[in-house]
């Protein structure tokens, strides 16, 4: 879609914004059946268009190597029948859980005799600004509809007749169901001057959750008058500590990086005790290689890697800074479980950390002083999901420290109010 002139794009994100904050209070006072009508509809629908939803993917995956996006990068936006599959799924899950709103948090019963109580509420209108990955556009509606919050959806260039469709689906439900179709809001253009308006609403949009690049994330936390919850980069590190199981070393450090390595919770950077050179980085430098992994080594491997005739890059130390998002690793050794803290705390991005070992005061060592928002024993960082971890799907993952940290599911998608039962009191 184009629009002619910047007032006439401004005025058109200012009334769409405008009208799902007005669709929006309707659902936040919604049933848990009402929410999870909508639900089993947009699943049902999904099923029953699939087709279509198919058709225009396949617009985007064309346009995508036109542009040339890495193999990686195009992955993440190919709704096969496995990912239509699993994205129902999603939405099934979602609805099996629990309803966080109107769960009360607390109860207070201050001298004044009021009966007080902390209960959990919509946030309201969550903007989510996501590039590539389609799926989002479900996950993060479902997340939003099941916790009351009506959303703005904002997707990348490259995947919006993907977008499209799948909002189109969604709004189908939403009216099937009895709700205001405008309760889902989709910014119909790409162009970046929607976003700069957008980010700009402060009177009917209440959280921002971008998801993407650095580039884009930082772009929006600069330029957002509204409460931003984010996430700059996915650099993921896993350790192999001096008592590290050897196989499994090898099977978690290759999930971990090379399993899909264009998403953030794919490993860029490989640490190993001094002690397990020689016998565990061989394994795991020839299963890298095998997957197709390019290794960007630290000066002090070269020997162990040159004796195995394992092609190697030499690394630089901006390296150990860098989301490839691709299928590249940088690897060093380090001295001790404190020395591998030290730098994933130095080169990480506060995501997701893995430590490989069979001591487990060295795990727990890790577990405490590696200060990310996600932290695995002898389990690869690819499981920071929200399907993964049981919340149906995710809305985002944060790396900040307030309010959410981590994948954020249905409770992280609400904020809470007092509700106070008085008996006449004054003051």
């Amino acid at each position: 879609m184009s629009v002619n002139t910047t007032d006439n794009l401004e005025a058109l994100v200012e009334e769409l914004a405008r009208s799902v904050r007005r669709a929006s209070h309707a659902l936040a006072i919604a049933t848990t059946d009402q929410k999870n009508q909508v639900l089993a509809k947009i699943a049902e629908l999904c099923i029953e268009r699939k087709a279509e939803i198919q058709r225009q993917n396949a617009l985007d995956i064309q346009y995508a190597h036109e542009i040339g996006l890495s193999n990686a990068l195009v992955d993440r936006l190919l709704l096969d029948d496995g990912r239509i599959e699993k994205m129902v799924q999603g939405i099934e899950q979602v609805t099996a859980l629990p309803d966080p709103v109107g769960e009360e948090m607390e109860r207070m019963n201050p001298p004044s005799g009021m009966d007080i109580r902390k209960i959990r509420v919509p946030i309201g209108v969550v903007g989510i600004i996501y590039e590539s990955r389609p799926n989002v556009t479900v996950d993060c509606a479902v997340l939003c509809i099941k916790s009351g919050n009506a959303p703005i959806l904002r997707g990348g260039k490259e995947a919006f007749h993907s977008n499209k469709i799948l909002v189109e689906i969604i709004s189908q439900a939403l009216d099937e169901c009895g709700f205001d179709p405008k309760t889902i809001g989709f910014i119909p253009t790409p162009d970046r001057a929607a976003l700069n308006v957008m980010l700009k609403l402060d009177d009917y949009i209440h959280c921002i959750i971008p998801r993407g690049g650095e580039g884009l994330i930082r772009f929006v936390a600069e330029n957002s008058t509204i409460p931003v919850i984010k996430h700059f980069t996915g650099i993921c590190n896993v350790y192999i500590d001096a008592d590290a199981d050897k196989q499994r070393a090898v099977d978690i450090s290759v999930n971990a990086k090379a399993q899909r390595p264009g998403v953030c919770n794919a490993a860029e950077n490989l640490f190993i005790h001094d002690s397990v050179v020689g016998s565990h980085l061989p394994p795991i430098a020839k299963a890298m290689q095998d997957a197709g992994v390019e290794l960007r080594i630290s000066e002090e491997l070269q020997s162990t890697l040159d004796l195995h005739k394992i092609p190697y890059v030499l690394a630089t130390e901006e390296d150990f800074y860098e989301e490839y998002l691709d299928y590249i690793i940088s690897i060093k050794s380090v001295d001790s479980v404190e020395s591998a803290i030290d730098a994933i705390n130095q080169y990480g991005s506060a995501h997701s950390d893995a430590i490989i070992t069979e001591h487990e005061r060295n795990a727990r060592l890790f577990l405490r002083g590696v200060d990310s928002a996600t932290v695995y024993w002898n389990a690869s960082t690819r499981f920071t999901d929200g399907f993964e971890f049981g919340l149906g799907a995710e809305i985002g993952i944060s790396t900040d420290r307030l309010h959410a940290r981590g994948p954020m599911g249905l409770k992280e998608l609400c904020t809470y109010k007092y509700v106070i039962y008085g008996k006449g009191e004054t003051k």
